[in-house]
């Protein structure tokens, strides 16, 4: 499995079509795997993957917004992704293979958008005092993602699951981290 090279702008490279947006929206959630604050981080690719989610939703790519498709990519970054991309497809395509393809089958767009975007959804939420509140959303966009990409059911089957729970312990964690807030300001005040 290839991607078209890198292009000049970030709409050329992350491509027109949603497969290959896949691709690149799994390799943004990626570094969100490990508990790590990166400030601004997952309300990118939360957006990014409801762009996406939306696009499989109706049956075509959405366009980036004018302002992020036209940024200009320096010859060093577009080498970095490339190996990045190259070592990556590798790997997780040697992982799954077409398998129960009624879950990837268009006919099943919109159960993948709604998945999709509920992860997303998770992945922007604001949790108060909590690092680690992104870890099970984005394991659920890049199983998601690269299920459809390699139409891997049983990778959507496991994505869905993930995004049950990563929307329930966002729910949890948005609830205890509000009531431990509150609390803290009740005894403080």
């Amino acid at each position: 499995m290839q991607l078209t090279s890198m292009g000049g702008t970030l709409a050329e490279t992350v491509g027109e079509n949603n497969r290959q947006r896949l691709v690149w929206l799994s390799l943004l959630a990626m570094p969100l795997l490990f508990p790590v604050a990166l400030p601004g981080m997952a309300s990118a690719v939360g957006g990014f993957c409801l762009l996406i989610a939306f696009g499989l939703c109706v049956g075509r790519s959405v366009p980036l917004p004018t302002w992020l498709a036209k940024r200009e990519l320096n010859d060093r970054i577009k080498e970095l992704l490339a190996k990045m991309v190259g070592r990556v497809i590798r790997v997780i395509s040697g992982m799954g293979r077409p398998r129960m393809l009624s879950l990837s089958h268009p006919s099943a767009r919109v159960i993948n958008a709604i998945m999709l975007s509920a992860a997303g959804l998770a992945m922007m939420m604001p949790v108060p005092i909590i690092s680690f509140d992104n870890v099970l959303p984005a394991l659920a966009i890049v199983l998601i993602a690269w299920g459809l990409r390699l139409r891997d059911g049983l990778m959507l089957l496991a994505g869905y699951l993930v995004t049950l729970a990563a929307v329930a312990s966002v729910a949890l964690l948005l609830w205890g981290g509000t009531h431990i807030v509150t609390e803290l300001f009740s005894h403080a005040g």
